[in-house]
């Protein structure tokens, strides 16, 4: 991966064939959850992370809240998650992202990040993987690889705000 950069008012990266794949495979878990009846999926840890109850304290008050805003939320994320799978070159290659698109970029990348780091256990001790050999590693992988490509997506949004081409 090349990291973002910015390009006038645009952000650019350059993505490998695997690097876009992963992507889309990841985009495809994430819809599917997305996509999925509430019911089917309460409890699940990753849908927990993605749609927050609003009152932890409060059951009743929580489950209110949710009834309120997971409808506009599953729907803002797909809304996203179609943004960047539309931007997303198939085999790799270069992306340009107006402002628009990066913030659609930067919150896709941290629900695929909040979805892996649950799945794995993720916690601030965790460390890059050391032995790629085993699944576990190499999901581990890709999750230090997203926070770096939203790291730089982030670097080139800030960069751009202070005036730096």
């Amino acid at each position: 991966m090349r990291p973002f950069k910015r390009r006038g008012d645009d952000v650019v990266a350059r993505l490998e064939p695997a690097e876009a794949r992963i992507v889309g495979l990841l985009l495809d878990q994430l819809e599917q959850l997305l996509d999925a009846d509430a019911d089917d999926v309460r409890g699940d840890p990753v849908v927990e992370r993605l749609l927050p109850p609003g009152h932890r304290e409060d059951p009743e008050a929580a489950a209110d809240f949710r009834e309120m805003t997971e409808s506009a939320l599953r729907s803002d994320k797909g809304d996203d998650l179609a943004t960047v799978r539309a931007t997303l070159p198939a085999e790799g290659g270069t992306v340009r992202l107006d402002p628009d698109q990066a913030g659609a970029w930067l919150r896709t990348s941290n629900d695929l990040r909040l979805a892996l780091g649950t799945r794995l256990g993720v916690s601030e001790d965790t460390e890059p993987p050391e032995d790629l050999g085993s699944e576990e590693g190499q999901q581990l992988a890709v999750y230090y690889w997203l926070t770096g490509l939203q790291g730089s997506l982030v670097d080139a949004l800030v960069a751009g705000r202070a005036g730096r081409r």
